[in-house]
């Protein structure tokens, strides 16, 4: 991966609908070139696909939650996450270093939405406990990152 490569992810996180020739005409190539490398990005994994950011409150999910899990000692980790992976509440999760095995990013509707949520994830074979908190506002997330040449 050059420098030419890293521009074009960086553009692309910022707007992934750009056209391969404005994406072109700012990296200083053709758009058949910006093209392949696209495409040779994709193939390696590299870009791993491309979706619409919304705002969750106005669709309904304006309840942002961090739920920490801790796996009981007896615990299958792939069942938790098997478990975790079917709950469509769960936008991520992270495999955690310290006591919490996994950190969770869920999104709900209302709070008693979290709480059915919660009383789910404690349920799951596996988590001896959670633990939550509550985003009161989103300042941001999903910043695109410098790539570095």
């Amino acid at each position: 991966m050059d420098g030419i490569d890293r521009r074009l992810i960086d553009l692309l996180r910022e707007n992934a609908r750009s056209s391969y020739a404005e994406l072109a005409r700012k990296v200083g190539l053709s758009a058949p070139a910006v093209h392949e490398r696209v495409g040779k990005l994709e193939a390696a994994g590299t870009i791993r696909g491309y979706r619409a950011e919304v705002d969750h409150e106005q669709i309904g999910l304006g309840v942002t939650a961090l739920i920490g899990i801790v796996e009981d000692s007896g615990a299958d980790t792939d069942d938790v996450l098997t478990a975790v992976r079917a709950m469509p509440e769960v936008e991520s999760c992270y495999f955690m270093a310290g006591v919490e095995s996994y950190q969770l990013t869920v999104r709900v509707g209302t709070i008693a939405e979290l709480e059915q949520l919660i009383v789910r994830i404690n349920r799951t074979r596996g988590v001896a406990s959670t633990r939550t908190a509550i985003a009161l506002s989103t300042k941001w997330e999903n910043r695109p990152q410098p790539g570095s040449e």
